[in-house]
């Protein structure tokens, strides 16, 4: 290796003012950051309603997505390579200038661009927030601040669709990324006030060979999950291309790496137990958690027949459970060790998702809520023991890059599960509605055959009747009855049954993070600070694995 990290001793793993300053700044820069990604959504009828191109709205969520998720695991190498206090500060940097420029957008183009400008900063700051706390606190004092940090990002999942309506009802829409600018700047002179810098011993080599074939294997792997089955068909040349050409870099990822003198990603991390277990639990625990967070909103609308304010509220008790969980629970890592807690979270995540089968066209939002409370401890438990358990396990001078492979690994699980569970969504949706809709659009006059070549090929065009009153208007008068009499059941059941069909198969993604983990052995995570103090720092991750 021809560079290495000197991480100084700092007054900072005690409590002082300085850590208390770091912990503020790194919280408010969390917070926006992850409100970022909810707070959007509900000002983006007013913001088409300004800006027009509505065939450009995926993007707004596309853009974010694919480069704060491609940046995750190069900052992490960066920051153990220039300190975490530098690489903090440029993505803040990055994220307030995005949200300046989203702010200034005269168009949805622009605003697509500088969401993917505004993406980069805002995936540098959550892990490089979670190796900070790492850096600055140690054993229980680590999991408690850890939970502590998970407990504001779930805060902010439960106010951003609020907040978000409120500042477009108030205020304009153009607040919904202005808020960031002032809360952003304060986070960033308290980090650069309270985070002591760390230095090179040697010159750097940037693994640039590693960062360009890993950024491009992602979009690409990205942009086919994204685009496949909504913009072109999954047969099509693009997402076939998109596919091979994300297979092909990703794969010559893995050679650059086994070369390179210093890789972005070290290939001999996954020779370590906790490493590896870790990536595949929260891999496929991401992959079935986003069952609930995209289909349960549309459950209580669609079929029980809520408002959107009202059925955002049923996610509200999840989102405190996960808080209240994530506090408590990742404690349990040090007391009962990383087996027995990724068992106890995913078991309560399985039958979350069990619960959700049992719900039914009569179901009470009371009944989701306590579906939702189980399904959130479950979540809480396990996501920060995760990060936790590869930060207590490998020394400092990684500990950037190991972090952020947790995230991305988790990222990645939920980007993958939102395209496998929408592809399982509308497969089962074009049979079911099919069938039942053949014939019933006979006495609907000209537009019969339209909603019949709706139901076959689009039947989310149809459930937007269940969403949206908009709908209905469009058709005749003489129609709008016959279609809630005949049609609107028919759809509700074929939208459970979809629904159902979804939850089935989260229960499998979680079932084999369950599987994975029952088979990981027994693996105890001891604090650092009980270590050895004359630990060398290759020998400090094997140490903590005690099969």
């Amino acid at each position: 290796m021809t560079s290495a990290l000197t991480v100084e001793p700092t007054d900072l793993t005690t409590p002082s003012r300085k850590r208390t300053l770091v912990i503020i700044g790194l919280m408010l820069g969390l917070f926006f950051s992850s409100l970022d990604q909810t707070v959007v959504g509900t000002a983006m009828p007013t913001i088409i309603g300004k800006l027009g191109d509505m065939e450009l709205l995926t993007w707004i969520t596309i853009a974010y997505l694919l480069t704060s998720t491609a940046v995750v695991p190069v900052a992490g190498k960066l920051a153990d390579l220039f300190g975490r206090r530098t690489l903090y500060l440029v993505g803040m940097g990055i994220f307030i200038l995005g949200s300046a420029l989203c702010g200034m957008a005269d168009s949805m183009m622009q605003l697509a661009i500088y969401r993917g400008v505004q993406g980069i900063g805002g995936g540098m700051l959550m892990p490089l927030a979670m190796t900070i706390i790492g850096d600055i606190t140690t054993g229980e004092s680590r999991a408690k601040m850890q939970g502590l940090f998970m407990a504001v990002f779930g805060l902010s999942s439960i106010l951003g669709p609020q907040l978000g309506g409120w500042i477009v009802d108030w205020l304009s829409w153009e607040w919904i990324f202005y808020i960031n600018l002032p809360f952003g700047i304060v986070a960033a002179i308290v980090i650069a006030a309270g985070l002591k810098g760390t230095h090179i011993k040697k010159k750097a080599v940037i693994d640039w060979a590693g960062i360009g074939t890993l950024i491009v294997g992602i979009v690409s792997l990205l942009l086919a999950l994204s685009l496949g089955g909504k913009e072109y068909e999954w047969s099509s040349g693009m997402i076939i291309g998109l596919f091979v050409a994300a297979v092909l870099f990703l794969a010559l990822f893995v050679v650059v790496e086994s070369r390179a003198k210093d890789p972005i990603l070290p290939l001999h991390l996954f020779k370590h137990r906790v490493f590896t277990v870790v990536n595949i639990v929260g891999f496929l625990m991401s992959l079935g958690m986003f069952g609930a967070l995209m289909f349960i909103p549309l459950f209580m609308q669609g079929v029980v027949g809520m408002t959107p304010s009202q059925a955002s509220s049923v996610m509200t008790p999840m989102m405190i459970g996960s808080m209240l969980a994530s506090i408590f629970g990742s404690r349990l890592l040090f007391k009962v060790g990383l087996r027995p807690t990724m068992v106890l979270g995913l078991s309560l995540m399985t039958i979350g998702f069990g619960l959700c089968l049992t719900l039914g066209l009569d179901s009470t939002r009371l009944q989701a809520s306590v579906n939702m409370v189980v399904m959130g401890l479950g979540m809480g438990v396990i996501m920060p023991a995760l990060g936790i358990a590869v930060q207590e396990t490998f020394p400092a001078e990684v500990r950037g890059t190991v972090t952020s492979a947790t995230a991305f690994f988790r990222s990645i699980g939920g980007t993958v599960g939102i395209a496998l569970l929408g592809s399982v969504f509308n497969f089962k949706s074009v049979d079911v509605i099919g069938n039942k809709l053949d014939g019933v659009f006979q006495g609907f006059g000209p537009q019969g055959a339209s909603l019949l070549d709706m139901a076959h090929n689009n039947p989310q065009g149809l459930y937007s009747s269940l969403l949206n009153a908009e709908f209905l208007k469009a058709l005749p008068e003489q129609a709008v009855e016959m279609f809630k009499q005949t049609v609107t059941p028919l759809l509700k059941t074929s939208l459970l049954d979809s629904l159902h069909l979804v939850f089935e198969v989260s229960i499998w993604f979680c079932a084999a993070g369950l599987v994975v983990a029952l088979l990981s052995g027994k693996i105890k995570i001891t604090p650092r600070e009980q270590k050895r103090p004359e630990a060398s720092s290759e020998s400090a991750a094997e140490e903590v694995v005690k099969a």
